[in-house]
Formats: C-alpha cells, structure tokens, sequence
C-alpha cells in the first residue's frame, strides 16, 4: 500500500484488483505526490470499531491520509466520509483536507482519529455503491448506541430489527433473544425487545444489502438522522442548538426542531469572534431580520461550525469544487478556507460513468455470507436458465459485477463464469479474466469488446421471471446466448444499487469478434455481383422489413398464444379478440414475403429471366398483395379493439396482469406487449414510404412506374381510413406504458388525456438540484424519481395543473445553466435541463400544453390518489416529514417480493442519459423503422463483424441472423451522435458511419450508397429530435 503500513486490505483479502481508491480526483488524474519526510503512524479508528495504522509523511495534507483510508477500503464514493479528531482544546473538528497533518494534530502517538460519515445525502437511493450504503448503515447504528439518533420506541425497533436482520439473518426468536442480549444496540433496549422480535419477523428473506436499504429508509424519516449538535445561544440569551444538513441550517430547542433556514433563502455566512451570522434574502413573505446572530461558546467553536457549513453548502449545492481565492499582496482579511474535493454532482457522475471498477468487501458483523459472496453448491441439473431465490434478482460476474444472462457468441467454445470456494471468515473472488477481458465495470468479454459498457440502461437480454429457491445454480455461456449447465457454481444475489441491477446493453456480448467469420472479401465480391440500381435496394428494404415484421407478428401467433394456451389467465372472448385476427395476416404475410424474395432472386442473376429485364421491378408484386390486403381490412379494424379490451383485462384482473408482465420479461418479446398490437396498423405506413419512394425513383416511362403509382394510390386510401384510429391508439399505448412505468398513481389513462412529452430535469429545491423524471401531458405536469426498488419503477412526487400555469426563464435568479420556473396556480417550481438545447424542447411543448389547457373546459381533476407537495416551505417541510409510526412500518415493504419491472424503457433511458423524448418523436420513429445486415466494428478491434440490425423504438436490436428468434443485445440511441469517421480513424471503407456517446463508440458498414442513406436517416431521427415546426411541416407533407 506504499506508505501506509503493509497490512492486508479488505480488498486485497478477497482477492480484488489493486484500486487507487482516490475518490476525489477526477477519472484518468493520478494522486498527487506525497511530500517526502519523515513518516508518523495515525491510528484510525473505522466504523466497525476495529483500528488501523496508517503511516503518512507528517507535511503531507490532510487529504493524503483520507484518501489512504479510501483506498484501504476500496470505497470509490469517499466524498461522503471525513476523518475527525480531538483537537489541543478538546474540541471535535474535522481534519482539513488542505493543510498539513502536523499542524491539525500535534500529538499523533495519542490521538485516535475517527473515520465517519460527514455528508448525510438527502435520499439514500443517491448513494450508487452498496459498500457505501453498509457504512452508512454502520453511522446509523454508531449514533444509535450514543444517542445521537433520537427517536420513539417504534422506529428504534424497527431501526434494531433491520440491523439483527442484517447480522443474523432470517427471523429464529430463541437465536434473536440471545443476540440481543448480547448485543446493546440502544440504552433501555430490553424494554424493546418483544418488539424488536416482532419486527424482525417480517424481515424474512431480506438480504444484509436490503436491510442496509431498510435501515437507511426508515433512519432517513428520522429528525436527527445525519445531526451533530452545537451548543449556543439566540439573541435573547435562549439556549438552543444549532446544526447543519444538506437542505440549510437548522435550529434545535433540545432535540426538536424549531426553525430551518434552507440554503436557497440563505444569501450570506459568517463569524466575529464568538458570533454566527445568518444573512437572508430579502423576502416580504417573512418576518425574519435580514441579518440573523448566534452566539456560540468560544471562536474555536464558532469558527469550527462556519467551516462545517461552508463544506456542506459547496458539497451540496455547487456543481464543482469552488476554485481557491488569489492570495492578496500585502494584506488578507477573513478566513482562506474553501471547500476541497467533489460536489456530490461530480461523484453521481462520476460513478454513473463507470469510473471505477466495483470490489467485494466483508461484513465484519455478519453471521451471513455477504451479497457478493460465492459459494459451492450442488445445482439442479437440466435448468436453462439460473434459478433464483425469492430475494435474488441477478448474477454475480467480473470483479462483483452483475449481469443479465450474460450472452455471447464464441466460436467452437464456451464462456465459463467460474468461482473459487468461500473462505471461512470472507468472501471469495472471482477468478481474474485474462487482460482486456474485463469491462470497467466487471462483465467478462472476449478482447477487444472493451470501453462498450455503460452504466444504468438494461439489456433487452435479461433472465426470465425469477423461479423458486435454489442455494445456487451452474452457469455457462452458450454460443447461442443462452445460459446451460457448466461446472463453476454461482450464488444468486440481489443487487439494490442502480448501477448493479441489470447490465447495459452495451456491456452484453454483443457477438465477439471471434464469433463470426470477417467477411470483408466475401461482402466486396457479393457487392460487386448485385445489382446497382437504387430501385433494387428499396426492394430489398421492404424484403428485410417484412422478415422483422413476420417475427413480430409471431411473437402474438406463436409465443403468446403458445404461452396464453398452457395457462387459464385469459378470457376466451379476449383471445377470439386477439388471436383470430393476427393468424390470417400472419399467413397473409408468408406468402408475401416469399414473392418478394423470389423476385429480388430472378432480379440479381440467380436466372436467366433477369436477361430480358421481365423481373427488375417490385411494384406488381406490390399492387397484387396490396389490393389482396383490402380484403384483411376487417382484422385491422379489430386490432384497435384488441388492445383497448387487452387493457382493459388486464386492469380487471390481477392474475393477467402478472400473466402479460411475466410474458414482457422473456427474450422474444424485447418491446413492450401491447406495441405488437400496433404492428399491422404501422406496417401499412412503411408500405406507404417505399411505394413513395419507388415512383420518385422511377421517371413516368418506367415500366414499373404506373404499378408503383397505382398500388400507392391503394395504400394511401387504407391508411387514411385508418389515421385516425392509429394516432388514438399510439396515444393510448403510450399512457398504458407509461402507467406500468410510474407508482403513486391512480387514473393516468383517461379520456381526453394526451401525452407530449418525458424526460429527466433537476428540480432546485432546498436540497438542492436534485434530478427529477417530468411526464408531460396537454393537461398536468407530474415529477417522479426512481426509487431503488425491485421493481424500477418512478414514484410520483407531485402535480401541476397546466391550466392557469406561466412559465418564464430564470437563469439569472437562481444563477443555474438553463433554468426555468413554472408557476402554477397552487405551486410554483424551478428546474434546470441538461442544455440549451434541451430547455428550448421543454419551454415550447409546456407552452404548447398551456395553450391547449387554457383552450379546454377549465382546471381537470387530480391526477394523483394524493399529491404531495415537493415545493415546501420550511414549516411546512418540518410538519410534513415528522415521522409517521405508519411510515415507517410500511417501508419495511418497500423492498418486498415486486412483480419484476423491465429496466430498460425509454423512461430508464432518458433518466440515464439525461435527455427527453416527444409523442412527436415516438410518431416519427414509428415511420422510421429499418432492419438489415450491417458490418459493425469497435473501436479498438479489427475487423468487421456481420450482424443482422434491427432499429425500432430509438434502440438497435443485435442478432446473430436475421432468423434468430429474439435479440442478442440492444443499444438505445438517445444520446449518442451520429457522424461520419474522420480520416484520422482509419477506416477506409465505404459506406460507414459511426456511433459515440462519452466513451462508446461504434462503427457501422452498409452494402450501398441507398442502405448506407437509410440507416444514416432513421437513426438520425433517434439521436437527433427535430423541432415541432420542422415535425409538423414533415407531418403536411405526408398527409395520410
């Protein structure tokens, strides 16, 4: 460990990788060097009570030794924790993170420093790393014992039980009596010992990283969660106590809170000698002075409290670290100190990039193996896929980092996660990958396939509903994607941090390089050999579509009706609904596609009528199906039918519900179920784009031409009949979806009710810019955030009516990039997008909404079964978080058995990347719907892979061919950037472009100029969302 004292880590315990663990230098810098010198040993004692020595230069600064201390533990969000010490004068302070150690602590040999928690987040859910949270849990369980964390019998009982949980395990009483007996957790705790047991009863199945969640969730409610109280006195010579948190300055009178001053209305702070002093904003709503005065003990102390409040106000409300002051020439006035190291924006960025690889630890309390420990077990044989235990949700792969069923393809071999046996007293490791084998955040690829991953957006790929217990299960890695029986064991384990529930799309084996042969020559020639005419690749397009489309049209004929058939969850007059109308286009459709192909075979030379040029033409083909098509109209109108009586169903019935959810979670159905629905209605309209295309392409003299236009003119009078019908639908699958995407909601699906517009804000509130998932709707604004929950879903926060709402941009008030407030009748909010150009889309569909509310009957009703209201003011905060008794028994649920929730829909995806999309994107990316095969390269590989791409719904879906039945890998696109290699990359192929966001970046080969066009044009429409004038003119322009 270089200058600390040469103990084994934590880490290197179980086998971990070296980490520098410098958590408060920014991804790629290296540590600054150490001052050379003499060494002086500092004992540190951790959160588990146990001490360590650590021997740093004496002028070194104090960060030096904080960061020392990270890096033993491996803690990669560091930035929350400080090192605190006894002064000379016995006073408790914080050991400065700029000034040199010799001068803090004088007498290091007698000084014990204490690592602890300094910033207290307002959500425990922004803490990303389960290492994290656990010492958190062990801060909650610290002042608990001291007395520090003040709370009634019920939540003291209910805190104790999720700590048992966590140590002991599941609920056994004789075993919870002796170990509480054992253990004093709080002074008077066998007054509550029955209940305690009585909690810990409903724990069962809880996991130590869930019932670090729980304890966090209910100490969070708490008044005196994260408080340190400092003695002083107001002006009228009161006692009282002063105290700092993530929202302001607080006011104690003993242990109840009397008055808060929340960082927004605070506008200045200060100390003289032994006076602190509050400036506020003016404000002609309030009573106080403009300038408010403390009087503490001494200037020690006072001086000790400003700094305090200095570090948290920067921390937590600054974006980076604030830049240090120019020394003055000849005189200073007032204090130099500032704030070093991360804000916590910088540290959720940071970790939500991935910089940082995720390491095992060890619960030194726990009787329980730890969630990222393996163990040998004997496994049930012929399981395709790993089973898990009610409270398991994913795998454990790489450096402890979790994985769908992780998938890929590798020629002749297999890709073995293998595990080596528990230890006695710690968790073991995973056996290290070879070099450039292991993703930074810990999937195991083959080479080259490294700096693909990305945190928070989930794989389509992802296991199927969890099955019952099993202690462990064997997993091997098919060339077929899928998971069989191997001879390495690995425990199932849940994971509650965003960044370990499902892996991304972009670390999934996505078909290694090694996967399928480089077909560079093999392309060249087969291109050389076709034809060259544009008219023969639209052709083709409606070839390769048609394929994509027969499979999702099997994916209600074959799987659900398959799937439907073994279980009695339907109605029968649901499935007469469904069934019978989706069968006769799916053989419709068969036949049609063989036609296609036929003639694309006799229109690339595989016969000789190609010669006299009888078959270099597709719209006969067209006009005879098309025409046949007329007589299907009767099922399309039903499908409308379908989906709304499916809903419906589904809403009436608890069991279908499950039933369609269950479905939804299997690797064929890799959109949502009810967007199959729709499939028929928006096939019409590629229809209508190709023919549209063709007749541009052919001049009149054509012999195709007048075929082409009169099949155009067919198709054009069925999808004007259905328009109408298709807007309303798309409009209703939309809310549908969205429901099934948000909690604390009851009548989201209403008539009238259109969606505009969802993406993810920061909304400034006296915590700070916290971020925010917004839905826009041309009635009601709702604001959720992601709870950290088994079922990913968003949890509404409140509502504003958009009738009677102005908006006006405020950057210069609140001195925050991009801010808007929304003043609503009841409420107002201010809120900040991502960018400019992010702002200018939200102002222009909130007005828009404005516009069409005002112009509609009046306010509507609410939205919510209950509104909270996020906005409070400080008294209202203070009667509106008291802790609930109610509360806090009912968050003990919260992370119960869920019905699972698919990580990965546009919601997720916008809330991870930071961006928002419209219904009006969602109407174009239906049009713009495109499958092929397509050459895809790496960055850093080699050569070219050939994949057959589908692009739907913003994302690209990768397979293997194009008659495989579901999806290897998925890569959303919202977000990335859509250019074209600069010379300077190397390529030197035709017809390539190239995908980036941060560090991902991929490029991609067509066969022609037309394809390569195409693909360029529908991704564009992805990446890139078009304003509403541009959209609607587009719209004119293909009147339906």
């Amino acid at each position: 460990m270089g200058e600390i004292e040469q103990k084994p880590t934590p880490g290197s315990r179980l086998g971990a990788p070296e980490n520098s663990g410098i958590s408060t230098l920014e991804r790629g810098q290296k540590p600054p060097p150490t001052p050379s010198g003499k060494l002086v040993s500092i004992k540190i004692q951790m959160l588990d009570d146990t001490q360590e020595a650590f021997e740093v230069p004496q002028r070194a600064p104090g960060k030096v030794l904080l960061d020392a201390v990270c890096n033993h533990l491996n803690l990669v969000e560091g930035d929350y924790f400080g090192l605190e010490f006894p002064d000379h004068k016995k006073i408790t302070v914080w050991l400065d993170l700029l000034k040199p150690i010799v001068k803090q602590i004088r007498r290091p040999k007698h000084v014990v420093v204490k690592f602890v928690v300094k910033f207290f987040p307002p959500d425990h859910a922004q803490l990303q790393e389960e290492l994290t949270r656990y010492l958190f849990a062990l801060q909650v369980k610290q002042d608990l014992a001291h007395g520090r964390l003040t709370c009634n019998d019920t939540s003291a009982a209910l805190l104790i039980s999720h700590i048992v949980q966590s140590e002991i395990g599941d609920f056994d009483e004789a075993l919870d009596r002796e170990h509480l007996a054992k253990n004093k957790y709080i002074p008077q705790q066998d007054a509550l010992e029955d209940k305690i047991v009585e909690f810990h009863h409903n724990h069962i199945g809880q996991t130590p990283a869930e019932s670090d969640f729980q304890l966090l969730e209910v100490a969070r409610r708490l008044e005196m969660y994260g408080i340190r109280l400092h003695p002083a006195k107001d002006r009228e010579g009161t006692k009282i106590n002063l105290a700092v948190a993530n929202t302001g300055i607080l006011v104690f009178q003993g242990f109840t809170k009397i008055n808060a001053f929340n960082w927004a209305k605070v506008r200045k702070l200060s100390f003289k000698r032994k006076r602190f002093l509050i400036k506020l904003r003016p404000d002609v709503n309030s009573s106080y002075q403009d300038t408010l005065e403390f009087l503490m003990v001494s200037r020690d102390f006072c001086k000790s409290f400003w700094k305090i409040c200095v570090e948290h106000h920067a921390f937590f409300r600054l974006f980076e670290e604030p830049k240090p002051k120019p020394k003055p020439v000849l005189f200073s006035r007032g204090s130099s100190f500032r704030f070093s190291g991360r804000t916590q924006k910088q540290v959720l960025d940071y970790v939500k990039e991935g910089g940082h690889k995720k390491v095992q630890f060890e619960r030194k309390h726990s009787k329980i193996h730890s969630i990222r420990s393996l163990a040998t077990q004997p496994t049930e044989p012929n399981s395709e896929v790993p089973k898990q235990s009610p409270k398991s949700a994913s795998l454990t792969f790489g450096e402890g980092t979790p994985s769908p069923s992780g998938q890929s393809c590798q020629q002749g071999k297999e890709l073995k996660v293998s595990a080596e046996e528990s230890g006695s007293h710690q968790s073991p490791a995973l056996k290290k990958s070879p070099p450039g084998n292991t993703l930074a955040d810990g999937a195991t690829l083959v080479p080259q396939e490294e700096e693909d991953e990305e945190e928070g957006i989930n794989d389509r790929v992802q296991p199927r509903k969890p099955q019952p217990p099993q202690p462990s299960t064997e997993l091997s890695i098919n060339s077929q994607g899928g998971a069989v029986p191997a001879t390495a064991t690995v425990t199932l384990s849940p994971n509650l941090s965003p960044d370990t529930k499902q892996a991304s799309p972009l670390i999934s084996p996505l078909l290694n390089d090694q996967a399928c042969p480089r077909t560079d020559d093999e392309e060249e020639g087969r291109r050389k050999r076709f034809p060259t005419d544009k008219a023969y690749y639209i052709a083709k397009e409606v070839s390769t579509t048609e394929r994509t489309y027969l499979k999702d049209l099997e994916v209600i004929t074959s799987w659900f009706q398959s799937t439907v058939s073994k279980e009695d969850a339907m109605p029968e007059t649901l499935k007469s609904l469904i069934f019978p109308n989706f069968e006769p286009l799916h053989k419709f459709h068969t036949n049609f596609l063989k036609e296609i192909e036929q003639r694309l075979a006799l229109w690339e030379g595989r016969s000789n009528a190609h010669i006299r040029g009888d078959y270099q033409r597709i719209g006969d083909v067209m006009l005879k199906n098309i025409q046949a098509m007329k007589h299907l109209a009767t099922h399309l109108w039903k499908h409308s039918e379908a989906l709304e009586a499916l809903e419906n169903a589904i809403k009436g019935s608890r069991r279908l519900e499950h039933f369609c959810r269950d479905f939804e979670q299997q690797k064929v159905c890799y959109l949502p179920l009810n967007t199959f629905l729709l499939r028929p209605l928006h096939r019409l309209m590629h229809y209508k784009q190709v023919l549209e295309r063709l007749c541009k392409q052919h001049p009149p003299s054509h012999a195709d031409f007048r075929d082409c236009r009169a099949a155009l003119a067919e198709i054009t009078e069925m999808v004007a009949q259905l328009h109408g019908t298709m807007i309303k639908m798309e409009n209703c699958q939309k809310l549908h979806e969205l429901k099934k995407d948000l909690i604390g909601i009851d009548n989201l699906v209403t008539p009238g009710r259109e969606f505009i517009r969802l993406g993810s804000l920061s909304k400034l509130s006296g915590k700070g810019l916290q971020q925010r998932m917004f839905f826009l709707f041309n009635d009601v604004l709702l604001y959720t955030s992601r709870g950290l929950t088994a079922s990913n879903q968003f949890k509404v926060h409140g509502q504003l009516p958009l009738y009677g709402m102005t908006i006006e941009e405020s950057e210069d008030e609140w001195g925050v990039p991009h801010c808007l407030t929304l003043r609503g009748q009841r409420q107002s909010i201010v809120v900040a997008a991502s960018s400019q150009a992010e702002m200018e889309k939200w102002v222009e569909d909130i007005q828009m909404a404005i516009d069409l509310a005002e112009k509609s009957s009046g306010p509507t009703a609410e939205v919510l079964a209950s509104s909270p209201p996020d906005n409070k003011s400080p008294d209202e905060a203070t009667a509106a978080d008291q802790e609930s008794e109610d509360d806090l028994s009912a968050s003990r649920t919260s992370l119960e058995r869920q019905t699972p929730h698919r990580g990965n829909t546009m919601v997720h995806v916008c809330w991870h990347r930071s961006t928002s999309v419209s219904m009006v994107d969602f109407s174009i990316a239906v049009e713009n719907q495109l499958s092929g095969n397509l050459l895809r390269k790496f960055k850093n590989s080699n050569g070219w892979q050939k994949l057959w791409v589908v692009f739907t719904n913003f994302c690209l879906f990768f397979y293997k061919s194009h008659q495989d039945n579901h999806p290897l890998a998925s890569l959303p696109l919202l977000g990335y950037s859509l250019t074209i290699p600069s010379e300077a990359e190397n390529i030197r192929k035709d017809y390539v472009f190239k995908l980036h966001f941060k560090s991902h970046v991929y490029y991609f080969r067509a066969e022609s100029e037309y394809t390569f066009e195409r693909w360029m044009e529908v991704i564009r429409s992805a990446t890139s969302s078009a304003s509403r004038a541009h959209v609607l003119s587009h719209k004119e322009s293909h009147v339906y």
